[in-house]
């Protein structure tokens, strides 16, 4: 009995119409990323900055 899988090369799956083929993953990713972009920034984070830029003239 042979092993396909290790002798046949591994093929992405075609694009789907109108869009680039992503992972499974990549929308949760997206979403994620752009739920951390609307967080605030933290006082004390704004405050370092705020020192530094102080400094910094």
């Amino acid at each position: 009995m042979t092993n396909d899988k290790a002798t046949k090369p591994m093929r992405p799956a075609p694009p789907r119409e109108g869009r680039r083929a992503q992972p499974e993953w990549a929308d949760g990713l997206k979403q994620l990323y752009d739920a951390v972009l609307d967080e605030p920034l933290p006082d004390s984070f704004a405050d370092l900055i705020a020192k530094l830029d102080e400094s910094g003239k």
